[in-house]
């Protein structure tokens, strides 16, 4: 069953056993999930509001790419958990002799290379995110403002938790080369999309008088 099909009970009880999936990805993909579904209800707000007129064709496209963005990110749990099995296999692959040890590192590096796409494309989709929360919380109906500063601390908590499992995915890579450039691409999207959640966040307790 997919991570979305879930009860909230019992997702929780999966994610808080031995078992290794769901982990941190998972729970990094949901509370991405959760950060776009608020901006969507902002925007369902505003839209048919006489006040916001001016922006209702705006808001409507926000409706749409947050509806996208809140599936995507809940395909991603499901995404991180199968990339992780590979990996989790590897690891209990013997290496008993020198032919075991050379081919449990190449299985190990495959697996690594598949393990670190879902958190880098969940934070990918976090970039995505922010502009529109952004929107929101500028434009978007003052009642639910509030709701728009808690969409960019998730979506702030949502990029830093996957940036944890990418950089514990390239850690173990032996194509270095590889494993920089990723981890690169990592730090600009935290870096920049990390620093422009905060300011939303910032700029709504602002507004909220704080």
């Amino acid at each position: 069953m997919a991570f979305r099909d879930q009860s909230i009970d019992a997702f929780m009880q999966e994610l808080s056993s031995k078992a290794p999936i769901p982990g941190g990805g998972g729970a990094s993909a949901l509370v991405g999930a959760l950060c776009a579904a608020l901006t969507h209800m902002v925007a369902s707000l505003t839209v048919g509001k006489p006040k916001y007129a001016a922006v209702e064709a705006e808001m409507n496209a926000v409706l749409t790419q947050t509806e996208s963005l809140t599936n995507r990110f809940l395909a991603l749990m499901d995404e991180d958990a199968s990339a992780f099995e590979p990996l989790a296999q590897a690891y209990r692959l013997p290496k008993e002799t020198e032919a075991e040890k050379a081919e449990k590192a190449r299985v190990m590096e495959a697996a690594l290379r598949s393990a670190v796409k879902p958190p880098l494309l969940i934070m990918e989709t976090c970039a995505l995110a922010v502009p529109l929360i952004a929107l929101c919380a500028g434009k978007g109906s003052v009642v639910a403002v509030s709701d728009a500063g808690v969409a960019a601390s998730l979506c702030r908590a949502a990029l830093e938790g996957a940036s944890l499992n990418v950089f514990i995915n390239t850690q173990g890579m032996q194509d270095k080369a590889y494993a920089a450039a990723l981890n690169q691409r990592a730090r600009e999207l935290l870096a920049q999309y990390g620093a422009e959640s905060e300011k939303i966040y910032r700029d709504v307790l602002t507004k909220l008088g704080v």
